[in-house]
């Protein structure tokens, strides 16, 4: 694989440390209006990249198929709502706004739980970045070199929020510095290696590149609603979360047009 492939592969991965190592620079409690600011952004980002990193390349790759263009999208999205609702019920893992109690710190088992819940929101975005390169090395033309990185770049910039949602919180709730570091970079990990191995099945992924990207798609839209919009509209004056929220959906929309 080549320094363009391993780019955008490691890209997510170095925004989730980016956004741990915040825990260095913090100095008391992590405000909730940052909590909601940092979600809202995130959950644009997604929104951003399912629809025009994802969702439109599979349909025009589907082109052929007529008024059914639409098909291998619905397939896909229904698809990956459908898997990440069954990794919710199956796997035990904390919600985003589930907080240590004030004044006590974070159990080991609390902490786990909360990597567990960001590791799955995690592994959508990793597929989702091998899905574009994939096609991309299969010469699909309507991805290109520079699509897949804006998409690994938009990815990186939401995964500095979580990173920082991990980490933050832990220490703020008494945890060492390094160790709640250490959780923040874990969360991050499932990314580069969903990444790579979707890219090494990428012979028997190609030929239904477009139900995949519309899964990926699906996926992390579950967890926009699932998880990231609940987050940032909780509490009063919670409108800081939606102005966020536009800042990332617009941003993630003029990297996808501007560089691919």
């Amino acid at each position: 694989m080549g320094i363009e492939v391993w780019s955008a592969v490691l890209l997510p991965f170095l925004g989730t440390v980016l956004g741990a190592a915040g825990v260095f620079f913090m100095k008391g409690r992590m405000g909730r209006s940052l909590q909601r600011a940092l979600t809202g952004f995130a959950g644009g980002v997604m929104v951003a990249a399912s629809v025009w990193s994802l969702i439109i390349p599979a349909m025009e790759q589907s082109e052929h198929m007529g008024k059914l263009a639409f098909l291998p999208a619905f397939v896909g999205v229904w698809a990956g709502f459908l898997f990440l609702l069954l990794l919710d019920h199956l796997i035990p893992h904390l919600h985003l706004n589930s907080e240590c109690p004030e004044g006590t710190s974070c159990g080991l088992g609390k902490s786990a739980m909360m990597v567990l819940a960001v590791a799955l929101h995690n592994l959508p975005e990793g597929m989702a970045v091998g899905v574009v390169v994939a096609g991309w090395l299969a010469g699909n033309d309507s991805i290109s070199a520079a699509g897949a990185l804006a998409l690994a770049l938009g990815i990186a910039l939401q995964n500095l929020p979580e990173g920082a949602i991990i980490s933050m919180p832990l220490r703020s709730n008494g945890m060492g510095k390094g160790r709640a570091f250490g959780y923040g970079v874990l969360s991050g990990v499932i990314e580069p290696i969903g990444a790579v191995l979707t890219i090494l099945l990428a012979a028997w992924l190609v030929p239904v590149l477009p139900y995949l990207l519309a899964f990926s798609a699906g996926a992390m839209l579950y967890v926009v609603v699932e998880e990231l919009i609940p987050e940032m509209s909780e509490g009063e004056h919670s409108n800081i979360g939606v102005i966020f929220f536009a800042a990332g959906f617009t941003l993630m929309m003029v990297l996808d047009v501007a560089l691919g």
